[in-house]
Formats: structure tokens, C-alpha cells, sequence
């Protein structure tokens, strides 16, 4: 693969991240909650992490445009996805609040959020290569 083929390809996942965080999260929390919510009830925290995934897809969307301007951006949201990714996987094992288990998440937000991580990783140029890119 070659670096147009890469950024191409990178622009494609910023796209299809971006598109995700801000139209899918909320509808996933509804449909399949086992997976993508963290409570059962009445509850202000779903809204406030649709927010917050909204406003990064905005942002990742913006950067689709031109990603080697927003690298930073784009490797917080690989290393966020990971530790956020992380703490859930462990969490999923223990018992919440509201006495259920939520290893549902394993097959949910989870593995999204690593998917998420490896696929930005995998296409974004790293050093010296992204130096040269960015000039």
C-alpha cells in the first residue's frame, strides 16, 4: 500500500468513525444496550457520553478532510479508544450497581472501541514518514 492508497484510506475511516460517533452511538445504546449501556433506568449519562462521542465524530469528520494536519486528534482517539476500551473490558467482569453483570459489552462497545483504535493506528502515518507527508 502506498501513501496515497494509505491517507486515502485513513480519510475512509475518519469518515466512517466520525459518521458513527455522532449518528449510530445513540440508537446502539437503545437497540442493543447489553452492549452499549451501562445502567438500566433513567439515567443522565447516556446523554452525556452521546455528547461527547458526537463532538469527536464532528471533529473526526473535519479531519477526514486533510489528516496529516490533524494528527493529533487522530492519536488521541486511538489511545482514548484503548484505555477507554480497556477500564469497560475489566468493568464487564464485575457486578454494577444495579446488580447486573455486563459481559454483553465484550461483543459491543468494547471491541468497537478497539476496532476503532486499530484501524486509525494501522493507516496513520507514524515519524519520520508523517513528517515527510505533513510538509
Amino acid at each position: 500500500m502506498n501513501d496515497t492508497q494509505r491517507l486515502a484510506a485513513l480519510r475512509m475511516v475518519l469518515i466512517g468513525v466520525g459518521l458513527i460517533s455522532v449518528f449510530a452511538i445513540w440508537p446502539l445504546m437503545i437497540l442493543w444496550p447489553s452492549g452499549w449501556t451501562w445502567h438500566s433506568g433513567y439515567s443522565d449519562y447516556p446523554l452525556m457520553i452521546v455528547g461527547l462521542y458526537a463532538t469527536l465524530g464532528v471533529f473526526l469528520l473535519r479531519a477526514s478532510r486533510d489528516p496529516m494536519r490533524h494528527l493529533s486528534l487522530i492519536w488521541f482517539t486511538v489511545w482514548s479508544s484503548i484505555v477507554h476500551g480497556a477500564i469497560m473490558a475489566v468493568q464487564s467482569f464485575g457486578v454494577g450497581m444495579d446488580g447486573m453483570n455486563h459481559y454483553g459489552h465484550l461483543l459491543g462497545d468494547v471491541p468497537a472501541l478497539f476496532v476503532v483504535a486499530a484501524a486509525l493506528a494501522f493507516f496513520t502515518p507514524r515519524g519520520e514518514k508523517a513528517r515527510l507527508l505533513a510538509g
